[in-house]
């Protein structure tokens, strides 16, 4: 299974992803990112990825999964050390970044490449 924790749920991602995800990782289970706040000392993240990390950890204890982690850097980063300290697996999602400009308006749209491992 995937649990997708990411500000994308995966209702939005494209079908491209979504049947990418199915494919590597079966079923996919959206957890709501929490809303980080800027002004937060490092040790209020810290606390905010510990939680997490405990309900990724029970998800962990009943079946076979792997992180989708996106979002908040600081946040991901206490996460991401936490969840590979306990064997995790992980997983980013990469895009191909297509810029067009026309007319002095630059458009930037992402397309799903493929899922990449943090470790």
């Amino acid at each position: 299974m995937l649990l997708n924790l990411s500000n994308h749920p995966s209702t939005q991602w494209s079908p491209e992803q979504r049947e990418a995800a199915e494919q590597q990782f079966g079923r996919i289970k959206d957890l709501t990112f929490p809303a980080i706040d800027p002004q937060w000392h490092l040790d209020r993240v810290r606390l905010e990825a510990e939680k997490y990390y405990i309900q990724i950890r029970k998800e962990a204890s009943l079946q076979v999964i792997t992180v989708h982690l996106m979002g908040e850097m600081t946040f991901c980063f206490q996460l991401l050390e936490m969840l590979q300290e306990a064997g995790i697996p992980t997983v980013a999602s990469t895009t191909q970044r297509i810029v067009t400009e026309k007319e002095g308006l630059k458009t930037v749209r992402f397309e799903f490449a493929g899922f990449r491992a943090y470790f």
